[in-house]
């Protein structure tokens, strides 16, 4: 097999199979053969009719008791019912618009029926549509797949069992020993029995097989950043700590875990090696002044930072906090964004230049090619994982060898923050500064909605702030129930809150109607604010004291948390009321943690539990890498192991230069190209 063959040289994939086989991701025949199903149709296991549960797949075998007739309903839609008896009981089959399964179906005829069961009038046991054949004609366990409008499941099974017809055994890649230890079956095994499984037990092995080889070349991958990382010399070396006289600057003393974090990030500076290191806090918990710190400690050991934020509105906070910050310590701050003018633009420019900046702020703009720096020593990220890693490395490509210091509000469950942030060194704030109140939260159905209406209004009335929040932007987008922001405001703002002021927030404005209109809510022209997510990260507006979210039950329990931390920002206790009519299981059980803590990473646990690593993150953020087989939930087993074992080959064969790693060894820079270039091909 040549593995790294193009996909439209398999037999029986022409051109234009090949462009839908490419549409799925699927490149080269070895990225065939990890396009891994998603699912089986078992039609090896009969089960009596009276046996089968209701709302599952199953194979049963029946005859059918009388032909079947098409008849045409109100639409014009066609339905033709039958009885299938396996001689104990009977069972109704039911199929939409097939005019020839009349004749493909004789009474009389014995045959397997496979689709899933469900209750029909009388509570009668029903298939609709089935998949059939005779019954003499037995089927194996067959593999379903991921598919799209351009190719069927049945062309990847077809082109994936004509690949598998070569009966070259697939080359190992794992030594004996760990085969042995672990005791996993051949990776040819694994690959031809993951899509043509002879048993249940049969996809299990192979399942392990390939989640043990994702999970430790993932890992060994991240293992070799960090220590490449680690071994990264660099000038930028602190030769003054000078922290204590820092934190004396300050209106507050420190937390224990803001002191600790420092420490060890100063420690790593004065190293004489690259520092790259993240650091982890809850919402509220005092990240920036840990930063501030290193910045502090840089400038005055002669080197310049730069401080990344995602989004204009956050580095311009950012800059308002640490100009106010520094403002007696001589240290001196710029503000680079895309709204900036150009003629300001160069002159600040031309102050980083010639390195009478010591810390720049700013967004993408910071990695401009006419951005230049006169020695930067610290490179820090704000939200980290909605960078991309090209963003992070070209702000580095603008000093020799900077420190790098990336930043969360987001809590990472620790299983997840091996994948996600495996390569850097972690620092966790774990610790709320003293002073900051916790937030109350409630959870109440829309019946009370104009209860929760009055409850704000007498926060607004004392002249505090809050917010609304509506999952949606606009009408078109909305399914029955859910409230979208647009028709919202106008709604709440002519009746409810009239003689208030009451402003718009959403995603689809531009981002300089986006930011003024945060600029108008944190100058407290605003008093409510309705919005969607799009005020989940970094804004702190402290008079802000309430916040009510609408249709809850659509947000996960990070995200909701991320919201909830818009509010609590400063000395009042703060109040959280989350909107739901959902009664379902999974619905209740986050609202009941929403009110019964603010840990973030507690939360964050519950988060991962309920919903799994695909979905933590909403849409996927950058830095996440694409499992294709693994679950970091329910494979938590294979995840230590793998751990264990890619430690061990680390610290004793860190080259791979041993000949029973040399092939592992092509796995692992496999993989660290697909991590540092997300569109490198993956093959056998």
């Amino acid at each position: 097999m040549n593995f790294s063959a193009d996909i439209g040289t398999v037999k029986g994939v022409g051109k234009v199979r090949a462009d839908g086989f490419r549409s799925l991701g699927v490149r080269t025949v070895g990225e065939l053969l990890r396009f891994y199903p998603r699912a089986y149709e078992d039609w090896s296991c009969v089960l009596p009719i009276d046996r089968c549960p209701i709302g599952e797949n199953v194979c049963i075998k029946g005859t059918l008791l009388y032909p079947l007739k098409n008849e045409r309903v109100h639409g014009g839609m066609l339905i033709a019912k039958g009885s299938v008896t396996d001689g104990e009981s009977i069972i109704t089959l039911t199929f939409f618009n097939n005019k020839y399964i009349t004749s493909m179906l004789k009474s009389g005829e014995e045959y397997l029926f496979y689709g899933k069961i469900t209750l029909g009038r009388y509570a009668a046991r029903e298939m609709l549509s089935p998949m059939f054949v005779p019954a003499k004609q037995s089927k194996a366990i067959l593999p379903i797949y991921r598919q799209n409008p351009k190719i069927t499941t049945r062309q990847i099974r077809s082109a994936i069992e004509t690949v598998l017809s070569d009966k070259t055994e697939i080359p190992e890649i794992l030594p004996p020993y760990i085969l042995e230890r672990f005791s996993l079956v051949t990776l040819d095994t694994a690959i031809r029995q993951i899509h043509f499984p002879e048993s249940a037990s049969a996809i299990q092995s192979a399942r392990d097989r390939l989640i043990f080889d994702e999970l430790f070349i993932l890992q060994l991958s991240l293992m070799r950043l960090k220590s490449a990382n680690s071994a990264v010399k660099t000038d930028n070396i602190v030769k003054f700590d000078c922290t204590d006289e820092f934190f004396g600057l300050l209106p507050f003393e420190p937390t224990n875990a803001q002191k600790k974090a420092v420490k060890a990030a100063v420690s790593d500076m004065k190293s004489g090696k690259q520092m790259n290191r993240l650091l982890q806090g809850d919402v509220g918990s005092g990240k920036t002044a840990a930063a501030a710190a290193l910045v502090y400690v840089c400038a005055k050991n002669g080197m310049q930072s730069a401080l990344m934020a995602p989004t204009e509105v956050l580095a311009v906070q950012h800059f308002e906090t640490f100009t106010k910050l520094f403002a007696s310590a001589g240290i001196n701050c710029a503000l680079l964004t895309g709204s900036v003018k150009p003629s300001e633009k160069k002159r600040i420019k031309e102050r980083i230049k010639n390195g009478e900046t010591d810390l720049v702020i700013g967004t993408h703009a910071l990695i401009q090619n006419d951005v230049e720096f006169s020695r930067l020593g610290l490179v820090i990220t704000d939200e980290q994982h909605r960078f991309g890693v090209k963003q992070r490395t070209g702000l580095c490509s603008k000093g020799k060898n900077p420190h790098v210091y990336v930043m969360s509000a987001t809590p990472i469950p620790r299983t997840l923050a091996l994948i996600v942030f495996g390569d850097l060194d972690v620092s966790v704030l774990d610790e709320l500064p003293p002073g900051r109140q916790k937030t109350v939260t409630y959870a109440i159905s829309s019946k009370k909605r104009k209860g929760m209406f009055d409850y704000i209004k007498t926060y607004l009335d004392k002249g505090f702030q809050g917010y609304i929040v509506c999952p949606l932007v606009e009408e078109s987008d909305a399914a029955a129930g859910v409230q979208n922001v647009e028709e919202y405001y106008e709604k709440v703002k002519n009746t409810v809150f009239k003689g208030y002021s009451v402003g718009l927030l959403h995603g689809k404005m531009t981002p300089k109607k986006k930011d003024e209109i945060m600029a108008d809510f944190k100058s407290g022209k605003i008093q409510l604010l309705i919005t969607t997510v799009v005020i989940e990260v970094g804004v702190d507006v402290p008079n802000a004291v309430i916040m009510a979210v609408e249709n809850a039950e659509r947000f996960g329990l990070s995200q909701l948390h991320q919201l909830r931390g818009r509010v609590g920002r400063g000395t009042q206790t703060s109040t959280c009321i989350l909107v739901t009519d959902s009664t379902g299981e999974d619905t209740l059980k986050r609202m009941n943690i929403m009110c019964s803590t603010t840990d973030g990473f507690k939360i964050a646990d519950e988060d991962l539990r309920l919903r799994g690593p695909g979905d933590f993150f909403g849409t996927r953020q950058h830095g996440l890498p694409q499992l294709r087989i693994a679950d970091l939930m329910t494979d938590s087993k294979i995840l230590a192991e793998t751990r264990e074992i890619a430690e061990e080959i680390t610290e004793k064969d860190p080259d791979f230069i041993r000949d029973e790693h040399i092939k592992i060894g092509r796995q692992v820079k496999k993989k660290i190209n697909s991590l540092q270039t997300p569109a490198a091909a993956n093959t056998i």
